[in-house]
């Protein structure tokens, strides 16, 4: 027995030493430069446009800026296949693609700074259209440097640290941004986030290049455009190599996922990433609109729902990382399916009171908590179902889709509340959750077929691979 708890004791210590690696501790940086942008054309945008005057709809509207996360799939194979002139020589695949994308990110907030609501609505859309394109394919690039950067038993850490910064980044640009916006001025706030953005291109210039590992089935999937390309002799030696290339980066990773899951089981993997998150992002487009309206200052919605916000959600993130060692993530994700629905119902209570800020406290309390348990399960989730050949391009699909339905429903959050109610609303929030749960039901019935378990086939190669060459 003492031998038992004594190894139980270096097991402890082992899985505490994981956060001293470099390349999880950089993951806290890259994190703050993913969360950083989206809350700029989401959430802060949305305030900005409510103070100005810019109706519900309309900002409700103007939300599917944000449609672009959805929809990074679509060019997810460029960035796994494509180099950057002169980045990728320089930097890497996918270094190269971070630093380019940062730029963008950087350029479209400071054209959102010189642009007024009032004056020049259109441009500053457009402007916010531009970070939500750069952002999006920023996250592209971190996904595939975080899975690929280290070995499998390494990403639970590399996802705790990347979910804390991505909310300390979501913290800037939420309370930081509101703060700045309160006592300066929109268009300086924004200057400022601009500028923030500097710490990711300051890691990106740091950390390392990863080294991309490819199983054996994966070039089973390969020989498919080999012998495409012999088949293809009579063609044009271009539109040869434009078709292969097609093939290889855009085919290959859908039908890799599909053939390790099969059609049944991939498709309710898919509906269920789609459905999982349909009600938190609704209810957020609204969030700062009811806020406002309910009569809170700025500086009570930064203080409140921010920077307090923040503290339960990196505690949400913690509890999720300790209940999924001891539950596993399906029993996890069903209950954190299940608490989102259920803090959307307090909003709803919440509605039905007058300004109070300790009763605005206690609700975002038990919503950041859920959001914090939900988002690291959530990614801990989408992560093993990618296979490192196309990591990119998967685990864009997977979150893409996550997004799509979710940013498309959210659009009409503003027209739900104009013809109805902040009460009905979040009620409505809450039902979206509904499929989720029926959704984690069921897959948690299904047996999974060896090839798709976390830590099997090409995942347990490349964990394989990585403690040999130590």
């Amino acid at each position: 027995m003492m031998e038992k708890a004594k190894d139980t004791g270096r097991s402890w210590l082992n899985s505490l030493a994981v956060y001293r690696n470099p390349r999880v501790i950089a993951m806290l940086m890259l994190g703050f430069s993913a969360g950083l942008p989206l809350l700029l054309v989401f959430g802060t945008l949305s305030a900005w446009l409510r103070e100005a005057g810019v109706d519900r709809s309309t900002i409700g509207h103007i939300s599917w800026v944000a449609i672009l996360y959805a929809l990074k799939f679509v060019w997810a194979p460029l960035v796994d296949r494509v180099p950057v002139p002169l980045f990728s020589r320089r930097l890497g695949q996918r270094r190269g693609w971070m630093l380019l994308a940062q730029g963008g990110v950087i350029a479209g907030l400071l054209l959102m700074a010189t642009n007024d609501p009032n004056q020049t609505l259109g441009l500053l859309v457009a402007a916010a259209l531009l970070v939500a394109f750069a952002s999006a394919t920023q996250d592209i690039a971190i996904d595939a440097w975080r899975i690929e950067s280290v070995a499998v038993d390494l990403q639970a850490a590399m996802a705790a640290t990347y979910q804390m910064g991505y909310r300390i980044g979501m913290i800037m640009a939420g309370a930081g941004a509101l703060y700045f916006a309160e006592y300066l001025s929109w268009s300086q706030s924004y200057t400022i986030m601009a500028l923030c953005m500097g710490i990711g291109v300051l890691t990106v210039l740091l950390v390392p290049e990863p080294t991309r590992k490819i199983d054996r089935e994966t070039w089973r999937q390969e020989e498919r455009v080999v012998r495409f390309i012999e088949a293809s002799a009579h063609l044009l030696d271009r539109r040869r190599k434009i078709s292969a290339w097609f093939i290889g980066a855009v085919v290959c990773p859908f039908t890799e996922f599909i053939a390790r899951n099969g059609w049944r089981l991939a498709l309710l993997i898919l509906a269920f990433i789609g459905v999982f998150r349909l009600s938190d992002i609704t209810m957020g487009v609204m969030a700062n609109p009811f806020y406002i309206d309910m009569g809170y200052s700025k500086e009570e919605i930064a203080s409140v729902t921010k920077v307090f916000g923040l503290v339960m959600t990196m505690l949400g993130t913690a509890l999720g990382g300790v209940v999924v060692a001891r539950f596993g993530v399906m029993r996890i994700l069903l209950v954190a399916a299940a608490m989102v629905a259920g803090t959307n119902l307090i909003f709803a209570w919440l509605a039905t009171q007058s300004a109070d800020i300790t009763l605005l406290a206690l609700v975002i309390s038990a919503d950041n908590l859920s959001a914090g348990l939900a988002g690291s399960v959530f990614i801990a989730y989408l992560s093993s179902l990618a296979n490192r050949a196309y990591t990119a391009t998967q685990y864009a699909l997977f979150s893409s889709l996550m997004l799509l339905p979710a940013k498309f429903l959210g659009g009409f959050s503003g027209d739900i509340v104009d013809t109805s109610d902040y009460v009905f609303f979040f009620t409505y929030a809450a039902m979206l959750s509904l499929p989720a749960i029926l959704l984690v039901l069921v897959l948690m019935r299904v047996k999974l077929p060896a090839a798709s378990v976390p830590g099997s086939t090409a995942a347990a190669s490349s964990s394989q691979k990585t403690k040999e060459g130590a």
